[in-house]
């Protein structure tokens, strides 16, 4: 995972990460949003609708491992998980192909982001800081949406949609390429807390479920993709496609323990929204390569730190 070869994307993820450390506080050794998470493993496997789409190692295996990554949205480590403002939930998955190759899938349960650009996200952070994101998110509509977007508290890490906001490509044997966006549905349905119920949970009443939960039994998750049409726009994540959009199965995660012992490599493991293996490429969404340049320059700061 390198570097950007632009200076200017290098500077750009740089600030940003600064912006929402400014925002998170100093945290050393933590990541500056999504601090507080928890590891796990497991599995994933494909459907036979995956292979016909992309040439992805992982879609022409019969098992891949895995690992997870439940989190809270902020950057405070010790955010409560009843604390409204650790909405959104994110979930990152690692599909583990060999030794240091892997691919990703980095989502959170929300649909929305609140800019097109790098550039722009770092507007709304400054603006956010100097308490100006009135006058900011006036002249953003789709900055005001995604703030205003309905962000309640699940039930359960496992009972939540998780909607990966930039697209990609497949492409197959053929040279056929796919454009879509990854969603992840639990199997045993969404369930969301209202204010009051939500209230009334305990500060680490997720993970301590999570735990509960998977001492007992292994929870699985549908890996689906929405597929855009001719027309549909692919390098904006603030542009949803209609929900009447062919949504295709990939296949199963199932999740069954939590890694022991991972806190430090929780720390350690940088996730990248960047797919980098055959049968998936990027698209010309141009916050790809932002995020994932400012994934590794906090992830490199958070080795450091330990």
């Amino acid at each position: 995972m390198p570097l950007s070869s632009s200076p200017s994307i290098n500077k750009l993820s740089g600030d940003l990460v600064s912006e929402l450390q400014t925002i998170a506080g100093p945290h050393p050794g933590f990541r500056p949003v999504h601090a507080r998470g928890v590891l796990l493993t497991g599995t994933f496997t494909p459907s036979a609708a995956a292979a016909s789409l992309s040439t992805a190692p992982h879609f022409h295996k019969p098992s891949t491992p895995i690992l997870a990554r439940f989190s809270n949205t902020t950057g405070q480590p010790n955010i409560p998980d009843n604390d409204p403002n650790a909405n959104p939930r994110g979930l990152a998955i690692r599909f583990v192909l060999g030794e240091r190759v892997h691919t990703d899938v980095i989502a959170q349960s929300s649909p929305f982001f609140p800019t097109r650009t790098g550039e722009e996200f770092l507007e709304f952070l400054k603006a956010a800081v100097a308490g100006e994101l009135g006058p900011f998110l006036g002249a953003h509509p789709a900055a005001l949406a995604s703030v205003q977007a309905p962000k309640p508290t699940p039930a359960s890490f496992t009972k939540e949609k998780y909607w990966a906001v930039n697209a990609m490509t497949f492409v197959n044997g053929q040279g056929k390429g796919t454009n879509f966006r990854y969603q992840v549905i639990p199997e045993a349905g969404v369930e969301h807390l209202d204010a009051a119920a939500a209230t009334e949970k305990g500060a680490d009443f997720l993970h301590e479920e999570l735990a509960q939960r998977l001492a007992k039994e292994s929870v699985s998750f549908r890996l689906v993709a929405q597929i855009a049409e001719d027309g549909d726009v692919v390098d904006d994540a603030n542009v949803h496609w209609p929900d009447t959009r062919k949504v295709v199965d990939l296949g199963v995660v199932k999740l069954e323990a939590i890694k022991e012992d991972a806190e430090q490599e929780q720390k350690q493991i940088i996730f990248d929204p960047v797919p980098r293996v055959q049968g998936i490429e990027p698209s010309g969404d141009p916050l790809l390569e932002v995020r994932a340049t400012g994934y590794l320059i906090s992830g490199r700061e958070r080795r450091a730190a330990h």
